[in-house]
């Protein structure tokens, strides 16, 4: 199935940011929506860093005010940004919902909500032909803050065929 919306959820978005992979969600995606929370959560507390300064920058990003919380979505205690994303991208059919956070990825995949992370994301980019390796740009990721073992690092790139 072709991905080509996608609502982003803070942590990739932050991940994306901090790693200088931002530029990579409109070469992958028609549509990025942020919601509102979600912008929120990003500029928390005046912070001035990559992620913000992308958030205000990206004049691709599409940011919603106001995403209506789903019950089914609700139930699940969450994150608002979370709750946000999955409501958005239900109520959206062919919208991925773009999260790490993994209850919330089970949320998703129990309410059969589209779903990919900041790591799905690279892979994405590898299968598209618009980046040359997974393992530089999880490296980048991980420089950036991100935890990701280097067993996980392996395994992710023996997926690519790396």
């Amino acid at each position: 199935m072709l991905i080509e919306n996608v609502v982003m959820n803070a942590s990739p978005f932050i991940c994306l940011s901090e790693s200088d992979l931002i530029h990579l969600l409109p070469k992958l995606f028609k549509e990025i929506v942020v919601p509102d929370i979600v912008c929120n959560e990003i500029v928390a507390k005046g912070k001035i860093d990559n992620a913000s300064q992308s958030l205000h920058a990206c004049n691709w990003l599409k940011q919603v005010k106001d995403v209506p919380l789903l019950p089914s979505v609700l139930s699940w205690d969450l994150g608002k940004g979370e709750s946000a994303v999955l409501s958005y991208a239900i109520k959206h059919p062919g919208c991925w919902a773009g999260i790490d956070d993994r209850e919330a990825r089970r949320c998703a995949s129990s309410l059969g909500c589209q779903h990919i992370g900041t790591v799905g994301i690279i892979l994405l980019a590898k299968r598209r032909g618009i980046v040359p390796t997974v393992y530089d740009n999880l490296k980048k990721l991980q420089d950036a803050g991100l935890w990701l073992s280097e067993t996980f690092i392996k395994d992710v790139c023996r997926m690519a065929g790396e």
